[in-house]
Formats: structure tokens, C-alpha cells, sequence
């Protein structure tokens, strides 16, 4: 069965393994998450269940989203994600049915999908890690670009990295190995850090590199 499921970032901290090692490891508050909707290769073209995460105010849910939650009799949930399943698969999921951290056991690998932190607009020696040019009062080229390009296409090719904003897109960690499973408190510790900040919105699914 495919493994995924929903959480929330909590934040860093280390523990001892068997061995008296020392392990840097990220607090994931995984679930509950409960099962949305199904979608099928008849209907949607493709086969995934819907996970969702984290209760939500009614007054806060759009009117289409109170009838899709309405459908799948459950509440408003804040955080919603499909894990593709195939159709053998699809048979072990139901509309309704609660995903808890026990689908996953200590020394698996995963991969962790969430939003990086956002750090406004920057330039490109911090965005790209350029290197700066001379800093001797005759230069007039500190922390700047550089060139755009040949002068003979009269613009600047799609892709060029230049100064803009910085941060704020979906990152994928792949390869994490989960060091510990709390289900009493619906916690995961993953070996290393993960994108995005504290309370951040996580996904947390089997590796596809172990799973191939």
C-alpha cells in the first residue's frame, strides 16, 4: 500500500540511537488525517486518495469546499493533498477512513514535502550564490548580475537568474530515514532538517527511490 500522510512541522531537536550516537532529527506532528475523497481512472483519469489535515472553522470554508467536505461526511479540514495510489491499492482506502503515523515503523525512508521559508526579494550573490566582483573603490561592480547575455538576440533569454524573490516554493527532501514513531502523541522524528518553518504544513510519503 502506498504511504502518505499529512502533518505539521514542529521543530528541531536530537536524540541518542542504540548506539549512544548523537542524531540531529525534525518533530513532525503527523495526523490524524482523514480521507477525503477517492479519485479513479474512470472519473479523474489517474487513482489517489485525498488526505486532509487539521480541523478548520465553518466560517472560515468557502461554500464549494463545505459541500465537498459536506460529500465526504467529515468536517472542514485546513490542509488537504492527494497521495497517488494504484487501483489494487485503491480497495484499502475509504472516504471516512483515519490515516494515523502507525503506517509507518523507526528506519524507514521517506520523502518530505513542504514550503520553504520565504526571505523577500534578494540579489543574486545571496539568491544563487554568485561571486561578488572587485570591491576596490574603482569598481562599479560590487554585488551586481554581471551579463545579461550576447547583445545580439536584443533580450534576455528566458531562465537568466537575477535578483527577485526568494524562498516561498514547494521543496522535496527526498531520502529521509525515521528515526522514531510516537503514536500515542501522532509524532514522526525524521533524521535532518525539512523544509519550511515551525507549524509549517507537511507531507510525508514513502520514498519513491526506496519504493523503485
Amino acid at each position: 500500500m502506498a504511504k502518505g500522510i499529512l502533518g505539521k512541522k514542529v521543530g528541531m531537536t536530537q536524540v541518542f540511537n542504540a548506539e549512544g550516537r548523537l542524531i540531529p532529527v525534525t518533530v513532525v506532528e503527523a495526523g490524524p488525517c482523514i480521507g477525503v475523497q477517492k479519485k479513479s481512472e474512470e472519473k479523474e483519469g489517474y487513482t489517489a486518495i485525498q488526505l486532509g489535515f487539521a480541523e478548520k472553522k465553518a466560517k472560515r470554508t468557502s461554500q464549494p469546499m463545505k459541500g465537498h467536505f459536506a460529500k465526504a461526511g467529515v468536517k472542514p479540514l485546513r490542509f488537504l493533498r492527494e497521495i497517488r495510489i494504484t487501483p489494487e491499492e485503491a480497495e484499502q482506502y475509504k472516504v471516512g477512513d483515519t490515516v494515523d503515523v502507525s503506517l509507518f515503523k523507526e528506519g524507514e525512508l521517506v520523502d518530505v514535502v513542504g514550503t520553504a521559508k520565504g526571505k523577500g526579494f534578494a540579489g543574486v550573490i545571496k539568491r544563487y550564490n554568485f561571486n561578488r566582483g572587485p570591491m576596490a573603490h574603482g569598481s562599479m561592480y560590487h554585488r551586481r548580475p554581471g551579463s545579461l547575455g550576447a547583445t545580439g538576440p536584443a533580450r534576455v533569454f528566458k531562465g537568466r537568474r537575477l535578483p527577485g524573490r526568494m524562498g516561498g516554493h514547494r521543496v522535496t527532501i527526498q531520502g529521509l530515514e525515521i528515526i522514531k514513531v510516537d503514536s500515542e502523541k501522532n509524532l514522526l522524528l525524521v533524521k535532518g532538517a525539512i523544509p519550511g518553518r515551525n507549524g509549517g504544513f507537511v507531507q510525508v510519503k514513502e520514498s519513491v527511490k526506496a519504493r523503485n
